[in-house]
């Protein structure tokens, strides 16, 4: 009896040549739309859906596939003598492989088309006839990536085994599954106002409550069930540890960019660390002053470093200076192209890696001399804050919004003495990278560049003595900035003690009357920006 093959695809990568190889193991092609033109066009024989069904294409091909003759001859078991004799009730022929991929409804989101363009090209008969042929697997083969076609082909000559019929269906519901999440996360940014509908980057939330909702139902910005979508970019030696393994994924939306979108120039495998650490340096790095260059050195996703000067060169040997000892082995983010000059200042120090917009033909050949050194370029924009930031813990996950604020709050003085026009700016600096040290956080600034860092202490008196350690003798006339609030007056007592002359600090505390008594007493000035900046 000669067997079927159901084909519609989107993708028409290698499909004439999939396609006669199918005929040529004597299967009948049954296809409709793009996918038949393409194989009539190729010269492959066909037979036209709507020859199979007997009803044509309708609603400007919106309908095609959705038909008993279809459905239902994918998901008759061919084990159950009943399934098959309603078949031939019906004058229904079994289908055996099915071969489907989607509109693309990802690339027209990319491109930024029309919403209605956009609406209509949510696959509905793809789905539908994929779904079914992985639910049916034990007969029938659900392909959907251009990639398996040769596997397919090879497998019908040698017999068809569980193993590669369950790996199929797998990846076939793995497909859909992602097609949806694309097609759920679309649909959240879109607002419906005056009966109009358009895009926007509000979370999604639900229409507005009628009266007779019960009072304890509460609006949210998070579904009550959540569905992610991301694609493997590579599998990694190891993870953290040796021991562990481990992978990198991407967001699947193909303007994924930001560290998940860099470019490895030159270097040695990227690992599970180094990829943390360029994320760390490079959210660091986009957050400082774009109107002039900019530098960050991170170790163990802490920055050990950051300043900013009139040149790249400059920025990059002060932020060095901030910790030269752990800027050994660190990744450096710089946010201009580097030059001939900056590279040789780089090359004097052991980096694990370094990330930038870009790099001059001069750059690069002098850091790629440094056979392992991994070189990145990055896009960037606010793109990079798409979606949420996600966290696992054993048996759930937590997800929150991005910590997008924290440049440009406002500083509310609240001691005897207010900070100097020339201390203003480094407040900001420190301001800033606190942000992004590991809570408890002090940050210690000068001028236009970090001079020490007090990261994740579980007290915060000692990240500001570990803060005034690191910082050594430049302390006299610096300024501090603390992630969250002083608990007690003892971590300003510290820092004051050490020659710190003004602080930053989102306030809030029980006890903020006799922080800012501590500060006055220290003739240190001290101001409020009500926004705390916990990095766990």
């Amino acid at each position: 009896m000669r067997k079927r093959a159901l084909l519609s695809v989107a993708d028409k990568a290698g499909l004439p040549e999939f396609a006669r190889g199918l005929a040529d193991r004597n299967y009948e092609i049954v296809s409709s739309g793009g996918t038949a033109r393409a194989l009539e066009a190729a010269s492959v024989p066909v037979r036209r859906v709507a020859e199979v069904t007997g009803s044509p294409e309708i609603l400007g091909g919106r309908v095609k596939t959705l038909h008993p003759a279809i459905h239902g001859g994918i998901l008759a078991r061919r084990h159950l003598s009943g399934d098959l004799e309603e078949l031939d009730r019906q004058g229904i022929l079994p289908v055996d492989i099915v071969a489907v991929n989607f509109y693309p409804f990802e690339k027209k989101v990319a491109e930024g088309s029309p919403i209605d363009e956009i609406l209509e090209n949510i696959d509905i008969g793809g789905p539908s006839m994929l779904r079914a042929s992985a639910k049916n697997f034990k007969d029938v083969l659900s392909v959907t990536d251009p990639a398996d076609y040769a596997l397919v082909l090879s497998k019908l000559d040698d017999g068809v085994d569980l193993a590669t019929r369950l790996y199929l269906a797998k990846k076939a519901f793995r497909a859909s599954a992602c097609y949806e999440e694309a097609i759920a996360s679309f649909l959240a940014r879109l607002s419906a106002e005056a009966d109009t509908l358009s895009i926007g980057a509000e979370p999604e939330t639900k229409p507005e409550t009628k009266p007779e909702t019960k009072k304890d139902e509460t609006d949210s910005s998070f579904p009550s069930r959540l569905v992610m979508s991301f694609e493997k970019v590579q599998d990694l030696r190891y993870g953290e540890n040796p021991h562990q393994a481990a992978a990198f994924y991407r967001d699947a939306d193909p303007r994924t960019i930001a560290v998940a979108g860099a470019r490895q120039l030159h270097g040695k495998e990227l690992s599970y660390n180094n990829i943390l650490d360029l994320d760390a340096a490079w959210r660091l790095a986009r957050e400082l002053p774009v109107d002039r260059a900019a530098a960050v050195v991170i170790k163990h996703t802490n920055p050990a470093g950051a300043a900013i000067g009139d040149s790249l060169v400059e920025a990059y040997v002060s932020a060095r200076a901030t910790d030269p000892v752990s800027a050994f082995g660190g990744i450096v983010a710089l946010n201009r192209d580097v030059d001939a000059k900056t590279a040789e200042e780089l090359k004097t120090t052991f980096l694990e890696a370094i990330v930038a917009p870009g790099f001059d033909e001069e750059a690069l050949a002098i850091l790629t001399k440094k056979k392992n050194l991994r070189l990145m370029t990055i896009e960037d924009g606010a793109r990079a804050w798409r979606g949420s930031n996600l966290c696992r813990v054993l048996g759930g996950l937590l997800v929150q919004s991005w910590d997008q604020e924290g440049t440009e709050e406002r500083f509310e003085v609240v001691t005897q003495r207010a900070p100097t026009e020339s201390q203003e700016p480094a407040l900001r600096l420190a301001w800033i990278a606190a942000k992004h040290v590991k809570s408890n956080a002090i940050v210690l600034a000068k001028g236009d560049a970090l001079i020490g860092v007090g990261a994740g202490q579980m007290s915060r008196v000692d990240s500001s003595r570990i803060a005034v350690e690191k910082a050594k003798s430049r302390v006299e006339g610096s300024v501090a900035a603390s992630d969250a609030f002083f608990p007690f007056r003892d971590g300003v007592d510290a820092l004051a003690e050490a020659g710190v002359v003004a602080i930053v600090q989102p306030g809030g505390s029980v006890r903020d009357e006799e922080v800012i008594a501590a500060a006055n007493e220290r003739e240190v000035a001290m101001v409020f920006t009500g926004r705390r900046h916990f990095r766990h």
